[in-house]
């Protein structure tokens, strides 16, 4: 119960990484509040958590509004006092129409940075200022990708968002470490589901390319990514700040 008596903050936790690192907290002893949209989504995990005996409530958030992520730090501790841990995940992958910057129409590029970079910096700038009004410190692991390790992707909005993410991981480990923050960035491989997975204009395709890319041999899962995440945010991590970690099964290395 590593993470007794804490409160985290989730984003797209709803589904895949998000609700998985969801369950991982809530087994060592977290408070949750599940956030995202949709609104079934955040609202069955949160349902399902406080079935299973946890402590959990359902914010249904869209990331890219202001307004949304502000109420939904506000929620949180109109619930329970405080917030000890954010988790900024939330993230949407336009695979047919984000490609080729000199075709990529202004729309995908500006709904995916609404999303996968203002929608993080939104929930950094709430979170953070929750954080530092309580003098008590606070974990801030923030979910990236492999992505942001090269410029393979052909989806070029979410891969330069992608790496802005890295940036912003070390900005706020070494800016906030005053106020006792610690800030660290998650990048997982490629996974059995990708966001907007059933956007993929080739899922069969994807997953043999997978197997042959990553030397473990196949995609990676959500709850083999929650546990990194959950670990970060415990003092067990307590002098890791500012870090990258990949969980990509070598893929980054192969």
């Amino acid at each position: 119960m590593k993470l007794q008596g804490k409160v985290a903050l989730i984003t797209g936790a709803g589904s895949g990484i998000g609700e998985a690192t969801a369950w991982r907290m809530a087994g060592e002893g977290a408070r949750i509040a599940v956030t995202g949209i949709p609104a079934a989504g955040v609202e069955r995990v949160a349902a399902e958590l406080n079935a299973a005996g946890r402590d959990a409530i359902a914010i249904p958030t869209d990331v890219s509004q202001a307004a949304a992520v502000e109420a939904a730090v506000q929620k949180t501790v109109a619930r329970w006092g405080h917030l000890d841990v954010l988790v900024p995940n939330a993230g949407i992958q336009l695979h047919t129409t984000d490609r080729d910057i000199h075709t990529l129409p202004e729309a995908v590029w500006d709904r995916t940075h609404n999303v996968n970079y203002r929608g993080v910096y939104l929930t950094l700038k709430y979170g953070l200022a929750q954080m530092v009004a309580q003098g008590s410190g606070g974990v801030v692991v923030i979910v990236a990708s492999v992505t942001a390790f090269s410029g393979r992707s052909a989806n070029v909005a979410y891969l330069s968002g992608k790496h802005g993410l890295i940036g912003l991981n070390r900005y706020v480990a070494v800016h906030y470490a005053q106020y006792g923050i610690r800030c660290n960035a998650v990048c997982p491989g490629a996974l059995e589901r990708t966001p907007n997975h059933d956007m993929h204009p080739d899922i069969a395709g994807r997953a043999q390319r997978i197997a042959a890319q990553v030397p473990l041999g196949r995609p990676g899962r959500p709850d083999e990514i929650a546990p990194m995440i959950t670990f970060l945010a415990t003092d067990d991590a307590s002098y890791c700040t500012g870090a990258t970690y990949l969980v990509d099964g070598g893929m980054s290395v192969a």
